[in-house]
């Protein structure tokens, strides 16, 4: 079975952990604009929203792209950025009715989530459990 990111706001306090988690992994620095993930604050802080690509089955990024550059890893089930191909045209931020895939201005290509390739940083530096990599509820083998 397929695990994914399970997220979960009752638990986020915004600590924004994920957020440098993966920044860190994938830029080099600690730089919550360049996350993959992002914290959503509403009222104020009142609820937060630990927020990512939710690796969709219609997978509009990876239809829209001209250049092919958004591919599937069968492995992990993830659409990824094959940073070769990707042109920064940004046609896939267009067609993300999600808003997760994002143009990142210091490499001029886009970039999305991709699991970490599997061990996802931002569950592992999540403190309170609002961000979960597992099998979801109620799918079985």
């Amino acid at each position: 079975m397929l695990k994914e990111l399970i997220l979960d706001a009752n638990k986020c306090t915004s600590c924004v952990q994920c957020e440098l988690a993966c920044s860190l992994e994938h830029e080099g620095l600690f730089a919550p604009a360049f996350s993959r993930i992002k914290v959503f604050e509403f009222e104020h802080g009142k609820r937060n929203i630990p927020y990512t690509c939710t690796q969709c089955s219609e997978a509009w990024c990876m239809k829209a792209c001209p250049t092919d550059a958004i591919s599937i890893n069968q492995e992990l089930g993830t659409k990824f950025v094959n940073e070769s191909l990707c042109v920064g045209c940004k046609v896939c931020t267009m067609a993300c009715p999600y808003g997760t895939i994002n143009y990142n201005t210091r490499s001029g290509k886009v970039t999305k989530c991709n699991l970490c390739d599997g061990d996802p940083k931002c569950a592992e530096a999540c403190p309170t459990g609002a961000i979960v990599y597992a099998v979801p509820a109620g799918v079985s083998s």
